[in-house]
Formats: structure tokens, C-alpha cells, sequence
């Protein structure tokens, strides 16, 4: 979870769009809100910028956006070279230096166990110190090689700078020789993705799913783009019942659908509140719901607050209605479930 607004306003990505920090023209529709309606821009200095832009070039336009560009209420990230690159230290000193309080944190790139995250907040602490940042920043980290889902954990609760874990999937694959990374991904990659959901939600971080790689083309027919849309919209689905907060997406065009599917809708946000006043008006315990003849105990009254956390943040529920019903919960539990998740600030 990103903390935000001196701890005032905090979000949970359902759509995080990375694109080329060497692009200025990209910066610019990144930050466009009509253009690009997502929760979180990653401009990246890693896989997506060719090697002619590595160094100054990248460095130079990425910090000319992150100081005159206005993203609006989205979070914005950067994506250095990985630590073992001989780019990621010039990386970290030309925007920490050159963008002081200009964006909210880094996604650290082939992490391979907690003393990388170790170490990138080390820098982070001397970096902030020295160009006078009045915000800290915070860490996602790219789970993308065995090694580092093997101690998904360990690198989660490595420092208090995590906000939440990725899968990439296209170095994970090819860690373990696969090929096909679009086709049947969600049963493919079950293990590696709910593992680190597992660990993410373990240690209070939100978790966010791969890119999905198709994208409706210039010229496609109407019959192609709606088999594309399907795809994205199953896959994304599909994460999200693997536990998965939000998605990786490559192009705008993505958002919409991706947004949708790491909800809830109006319908779902209409339950939560129903079910939980109906629970609380009733005293707790085991009852059935009279519209739909469902038990509801507490169990369910966690699944709905986790929801509610969620339109607090789309501004659908108002985050006073969240904490009375999550303080009449934890009067019965004996505990929190928002507070335990990381799902408030």
C-alpha cells in the first residue's frame, strides 16, 4: 500500500502502466488522465529503455517529466537498472537528487533476496538525506526469479520502504524454460503467482499480477478486438481470485478493463454494506441472509470490509463509514483485519 498526502490518502493499484522512462511523449500521455486512467505510472529506465538511452540521455528526460509534468492523483514510480547494474547507483542519484518529492517510491528490479532491499534503502536514506526530501519514498519489488519467490516473505517485511510485491512473468518464465506466457497463464503460473500473494499479504503489502502481452491492434476486426478484451478481462479475472490487488499494464487501452476487474463494482460495494450493517444489527455470530438465503458469519463480514477498503479508495464509500464498521468487527474478533492487511493508512 502506497501512503500518500503526509498519511492522508492512501492507495491500493488496481492498475499500475509502465512505459519507457526515455520517452517524453509517453511521460506526457502517462500523466494525461483522460489518456491514461490508471492508479500508477512506473516510468522505466530498465528492460523497456534500449541501451543507446541507458545513462544520462534516460536520466535527463526522465527528471525533466517527474519535475514539470503533473500526474494528478496517481502514484508514480521508477524503475532504476537492477543493483547489480552498473547504471543502478547514477540511476538512483539523478532522480532522488535531481527530483526531490516529485514521485512516490521505485520498483526494484530482479530482486533476488532481502539484503537487495537492504541495500536499495540504505541508498534511499542517503539520498533523501542529501537532496532535503520532506516525503518518504517507498519500495515495490519484482518477484522474478525462483530465488526470489522461494523468500517472497523475507523481502516483504525487509524494510518498512515496501509497499507491495509484483510477479514478472516473462523473466520468472524463462528462469524455468517456458515458452508461452499469454495462453493458460493463471493455471500455468498457479504456484508462483499465489505464493507471492501469500507473502505479500503475510507482511501487509498489496499484490500486483504481470503484464498481459496482447493488445488490440491498428486494422483488427471487431471480432479480434473483442477476443483480445476477453482474454484480458479472464486473465485479470483470474488474479484476482488468486488474491492479486492489481495488475501491470503496458498500454492504456488496458485500463479500463483492468480497473473492472480488481473492483468492486457498485453491485459488490451494495453487498458489503448490506451484509455487514445486517451482521452488526443482529448481535455477530451465524445467521442466514434474508435475500439470499446465504449464511453470513464473520468470516464473511472480513471478505466485506476488504471490499469497502477498496471504495474508500474509489471514493464510493467514505472512509468514517469503513473504520465504525471495522471497529464494531474488531470488538468481536479481537482484532482488525484492515489494519493487520495494510489496507488503511
Amino acid at each position: 500500500m502506497f501512503v500518500l498526502d503526509n498519511g492522508s490518502r492512501f492507495v491500493i493499484p488496481r492498475t499500475e502502466m509502465t512505459y519507457p522512462g526515455h520517452n517524453m511523449k509517453l511521460h506526457q500521455n502517462a500523466a494525461d488522465a483522460k489518456k491514461s486512467p490508471v492508479d500508477h505510472v512506473m516510468a522505466d529506465f530498465e528492460d523497456a529503455c534500449p541501451y543507446e538511452f541507458k545513462g544520462e540521455k534516460s536520466r535527463e528526460t526522465m527528471i525533466e517529466a517527474l519535475n514539470t509534468l503533473d500526474f494528478g492523483k496517481k502514484v508514480v514510480t521508477v524503475r532504476p537498472n537492477n543493483i547489480q547494474s552498473p547504471f543502478f547507483v547514477g540511476d538512483m542519484e539523478a532522480i532522488y537528487l535531481g527530483a526531490p518529492d516529485r514521485f512516490h517510491g521505485i520498483v526494484l528490479p530482479k530482486t533476488r533476496g532481502p539484503e537487495d532491499i537492504h541495500y536499495a534503502a540504505r541508498v534511499i536514506d542517503d539520498l533523501e538525506r542529501r537532496g532535503g526530501w520532506k516525503t518518504r519514498t517507498q519500495i515495490e519489488s519484482l518477484i522474478e526469479i525462483p530465488q526470489a519467490l522461494i523468500r517472497a516473505y523475507e523481502i516483504a517485511t525487509a524494510s518498512d520502504r515496501m509497499a507491495g510485491l509484483i510477479f514478472g512473468i516473462a523473466d520468472f518464465a524463462a528462469t524455468l524454460g517456458i515458452r508461452d506466457i499469454v495462453t493458460n497463464q493463471n493455471q500455468n503460473f498457479h504456484y508462483a503467482k499465489q505464493s507471492m500473494v501469500v507473502a505479500a499479504k503475510a507482511a501487509g503489502l498489496h499484490a500486483i499480477d504481470n503484464v498481459f502481452l496482447r493488445l488490440v491492434r491498428k486494422g483488427d476486426t471487431a471480432e479480434q478486438k473483442a477476443e483480445v478484451e476477453a482474454a484480458l478481462r479472464d486473465k485479470n479475472t483470474g488474479s484476482q481470485h488468486l488474491g492479486m490487488d492489481g495488475t501491470w499494464v503496458i498500454h492504456p487501452q488496458q485500463a479500463e478493463i483492468c480497473n473492472a476487474c480488481y473492483g468492486p463494482d457498485a453491485e459488490q460495494v451494495t453487498y458489503a454494506k448490506r451484509v455487514t450493517e445486517l451482521y452488526h444489527q443482529n448481535g455477530g455470530g451465524s445467521m442466514a441472509d434474508p435475500e439470499t438465503g446465504e449464511m453470513i458469519d464473520e468470516a464473511t463480514i472480513k471478505i466485506a470490509l476488504m471490499d469497502l477498503a477498496k471504495a474508500v479508495q474509489a471514493g464510493d464509500v467514505s472512509a468514517k463509514y469503513l473504520a465504525e464498521q471495522a471497529k464494531k468487527s474488531a470488538e468481536i474478533t479481537g482484532y482488525d483485519i484492515l489494519e493487520m492487511m495494510g489496507r488503511v493508512a
